[in-house]
């Protein structure tokens, strides 16, 4: 078997399965199969009895929740739900938080028929009531969860009136940054078939704390992170930056400083991710004709303020970039493990089958001493074969350090993606369902992998022997 690392390493070029030379590109046949560039990970997928997902032999799936269901707060479940985070609580419960990507739905939406149920809400509580007539119904859900007895303890509406929450990520004090993947300015707009009132300007992020307690936050835009096609975040635990995706084929890697650490609201200073060696570059690698960023090759980088951080056009990413900032193509998912960001890029690469990079802070990150030691940027994977994987989108890191992705694909494969360390890779789950994987997570102990079904509007819990999956 060989790896990510042998296949640097060789001497000739690389697999066609990741990065290689222009030549091996444009060949009918790879030099090796996929079973070369893929482990075994925890065995063939089973065919599951229920058709709603394939898992290997040993693991099972339990259905928390769905879509519709009244909550305990005498709200619906809001359907499509997408990025997700799990905290530690009391008594050995896990608080899950759950984006849901809606914009004012009244179908799937926590309202109920002509937004009915609105009035369960105290209106300082609702971001966005839409002109009376079209709510946001975007924000996020928080489940109390047992773990060791896979039960339901209570779910309900924990930010309300936003839209588009579509990924976000944990901080290390204890509370979930909800990010809006939209620009939507006040007023009347046509979007997705939707005729939308927006009384308010989107494109922030917002802060919920990880609690047991049953009740709706604050919604405070944390307008200093920037307004942009927001997509995760992943904080650092030893400096609390955040750094932030950009869903969008011209996208931008965002970091932000807070000048109180851990207090998000007291704002902060925007930068956006450059190259130290090359300015306004394109990471995409969507050229056959040039070599573009190899895998493995570490690249240090430069960080560049950013003015004009909450501008009511979208262009803060191109103005970004014209100050030399690099171009990102769809960036996805984002996790910070063991002192590294993980992030994907849905449309990277040369046929677009999307890149995972990992960025490794510098140890004076965030200070003027970092441009003598700086930050380092590697491209970790970039599958040029969709067997291997395709559109990645949110990821996380297991407790034993596999990166575990959802594939976003339009074909009827859809599944989640193991990569260890070695970057060989591995199918974890198919779904049978047709709709996407978003917002894999693990409970703190370690015990369970709980992921969305979005389009189904499901949150499944996953259950089996976990384990670092070794290569030889």
């Amino acid at each position: 078997m060989l790896s990510r690392r042998q296949f640097l390493t060789t001497g000739s070029a690389f697999s066609v399965g990741f990065l290689g030379l222009r030549s091996l590109l444009l060949r009918d046949k790879p030099l090796y199969t996929d079973t070369d560039l893929v482990c075994s990970g925890y065995g063939p997928l089973k065919n599951d009895p229920q058709q709603m997902i394939d898992l290997p032999e040993g693991f099972r799936y339990r259905v928390l929740s769905w879509a519709g269901q009244t909550m305990d707060d005498g709200l619906l479940l809001p359907g499509m739900p997408d990025g997700m985070a799990a905290f530690p609580g009391p008594d050995g419960l896990t608080i899950l938080i759950r984006n849901h990507e809606l914009t004012s739905s009244d179908r799937v939406g926590p309202f109920g028929a002509d937004h009915r149920l609105l009035k369960l809400v105290d209106r300082g509580k609702v971001y966005d009531h839409g002109n009376g007539k079209t709510p946001a119904c975007g924000g996020t859900t928080t489940l109390v969860f047992n773990s060791k007895t896979q039960e339901v303890v209570s779910q309900f509406m924990s930010l309300a009136g936003t839209i588009r929450n579509c990924a976000g990520g944990p901080t290390p004090w204890g509370s979930w940054i909800s990010c809006e993947e939209t620009v939507y300015t006040a007023g009347h707009t046509i979007a997705l078939e939707e005729e939308i009132w927006t009384d308010q300007d989107h494109g922030y992020n917002f802060e919920v704390p990880a609690t047991t307690h049953i009740g709706i936050v604050d919604p405070v835009p944390l307008r200093e992170m920037g307004r942009f096609n927001h997509e995760a975040v992943a904080v650092a635990p030893d400096t609390s930056i955040v750094y932030q995706t950009e869903d969008r084929a011209d996208g931008l890697i965002y970091r932000f400083i807070p000048k109180i650490p851990g207090q998000l609201r007291a704002g902060g200073r925007l930068q956006a991710l450059a190259l130290r060696d090359q300015a306004s570059a394109d990471t995409r690698n969507w050229s056959f004709w040039t070599s573009g960023i190899p895998v493995g090759e570490r690249l240090p980088v430069r960080w560049l303020d950013l003015e004009k951080t909450s501008p009511p056009q979208d262009d803060l990413r191109t103005r970004g970039h014209a100050a030399g900032a690099a171009l990102f193509a769809r960036g996805e998912g984002m996790w910070f493990s063991d002192g590294v960001a993980y992030f994907a890029c849905t449309g990277g690469g040369r046929r677009q089958n999307g890149q995972i990079w990992s960025y490794r802070p510098s140890p004076t990150e965030g200070t003027p001493q970092e441009q003598d030691q700086p930050g380092t940027l590697e491209l970790f994977l970039e599958p040029d074969d969709s067997t291997l994987l395709k559109s990645a989108d949110n990821l996380t890191v297991a407790p034993w350090g596999d990166v575990v992705i959802c594939e976003d694909r339009s074909d009827n494969v859809v599944r989640l993606v193991g990569v260890t360390p070695q970057g060989t890779l591995y199918t974890l789950a198919d779904c049978l369902l047709h709709s996407e994987f978003a917002g894999a997570t693990f409970t703190p102990d370690g015990s369970t992998l709980l992921v969305n079904v979005q389009g189904k509007g499901v949150t499944l819990a996953i259950t089996g022997p976990w384990s670092s999956v070794h290569q030889s």
